[in-house]
């Protein structure tokens, strides 16, 4: 693993409220190589306002989002998993597999 390959991971912390009233998607995502990958994709989909907890898994290539369905659709999580790799060295690509 590089050393400038490395990405702090963000924390964001959601009220057990928006929980449980958050619609869940599973994602497949490609391209990811290492761990600093995954934390990528999962930075980037938390950084998107109404997405609660996001955990993305290196060995199956698949994330789960739970968001506000009302203020995040499915094509945003879609393009927020290409937009982590937008800093020139990396690309990702997801579809979403479930939603709802």
């Amino acid at each position: 693993m590089e050393e400038n390959c490395y990405v702090e991971p963000i924390n964001k912390t959601a009220s057990a409220d928006q929980m449980g009233q958050a619609d869940s998607a599973l994602l497949a995502v490609w391209g990811m190589g290492c761990p600093n990958c995954a934390t990528r994709v999962r930075n980037s989909l938390l950084s998107l306002d109404g997405v609660y907890s996001a955990d993305v898994y290196l060995n199956t290539a698949m994330a789960e989002v739970s968001y506000d369905g009302k203020r995040v659709s499915g094509e945003a999580l879609v393009n927020a998993v290409a937009r982590a790799g937008n800093d020139g060295r990396h690309e990702y690509r997801a579809q979403i597999i479930t939603a709802g």
